[in-house]
């Protein structure tokens, strides 16, 4: 049996310029990290004494024979994929709900390709697991998704991400002091909303406006840059970096009427109202995870404010999707 553990990642600045769509034409940019909540998938290979030959185990349970039978989308691109031709079984466990903003498919299917990768006696790099999870989802599934999530769940750690022309892209890891990293952990606090979505419904209206839009989306793709200057000077203050995160977020409502709602605009009002200095909804929009910056000493009061979502404690990890166990089940 394989166990991987994939981490979920939290978006700060450039979403949007990390969907092909935008990036092949304009190039583009990311600042994400992950953080210590994990998408954790086992697999192996089913003894040949059950009338199934796949079984997969998530919100649902699959007990089928064939790929075409396979209801996971994820699953059913991936076995098919790598002519997964033995009986295997998989399950999916998470630390936290799926359809959420926090990049959680893409965490699934990179910790599914490691998985079976590892499996079969092979190790795949952090590189080629990005690169595989980005076909998967945009070439076999065909979703209408960006190409940050896959990198973030694959690489771990904090960093810009640049995409360029080509469909290439470059990971560079953010290097700062201690202090300074705790005190940017220090001041975000991650709440769930509650509302679970589809993020390619959202997507698609994001992409489809891309054309008006143009100088928003240079803006946020600017940011990125001006936010690592922040974090990078010892004399600049680390507030600048929640007032950054308000910019963006203003920019990021304004490319789809889908990205946020009447019930999102009433918590990120009260947050700013508690002592918050910006936020945003993470991943596509229109509900999941939203984050927000504030000062350590206005958390409880934001909490208390915001007591109807649920408040997730959280710290930056730096390892990527992992495996974590390796044991041979001789099938």
């Amino acid at each position: 049996m394989i166990i991987t553990r994939t981490p979920f990642r939290l978006s700060f600045f450039g979403g949007g310029t990390d969907y092909p769509a935008w990036y092949q034409k304009n190039g583009g940019a990311v600042l994400s990290t992950t953080i210590d909540k994990y998408c954790y998938i086992s697999c192996r290979y089913l003894p040949p004494f059950f009338e199934h030959k796949y079984r997969i185990v998530y919100s649902l349970i699959e007990n089928v024979n064939t790929f075409a039978d396979i209801q996971h989308p994820s699953v059913k691109a991936v076995l098919t994929w790598l002519e997964c031709n033995k009986g295997l079984e998989v399950h999916h466990d998470g630390d936290l709900p799926a359809r959420s903003g926090l990049g959680s498919s893409s965490s699934f299917t990179v910790g599914l390709i490691n998985a079976i990768n590892a499996l079969r006696g092979n190790y795949t790099t952090h590189e080629q697991l990005a690169q595989d999870a980005l076909y998967v989802e945009q070439e076999v599934i065909k979703e209408e998704v960006g190409s940050q999530d896959q990198i973030a769940a694959a690489y771990g750690g904090l960093n810009k991400i640049e995409f360029f022309e080509d469909s290439t892209f470059k990971v560079n890891p953010v290097i700062l002091q201690r202090e300074r990293l705790d005190e940017l952990q220090d001041h975000l606090v991650l709440f769930f909303t509650g509302v679970s979505r589809y993020s390619t419904d959202i997507a698609k209206t994001k992409i489809a406006n891309f054309q008006n839009r143009q100088s928003q989306l240079h803006a946020m793709r600017e940011m990125v840059d001006e936010s690592l200057s922040i974090l990078g000077s010892s004399t600049t203050s680390i507030l600048d970096f929640g007032k950054l995160l308000h910019e963006s977020w203003l920019h990021k409502k304004s490319l789809s009427n889908k990205v946020s709602t009447d019930f999102i605009d009433d918590i990120y009002s009260t947050a700013i109202k508690s002592g918050a200095l910006g936020g945003k909804i993470l991943g596509a929009g229109g509900g999941g995870f939203i984050a927000f910056f504030a000062p350590p000493e206005k958390h409880t009061t934001l909490i208390s404010k915001l007591n109807e979502l649920i408040h997730v404690p959280f710290r930056f990890e730096n390892m990527g999707s992992q495996v974590v166990m390796y044991q041979p089940n001789g099938f």
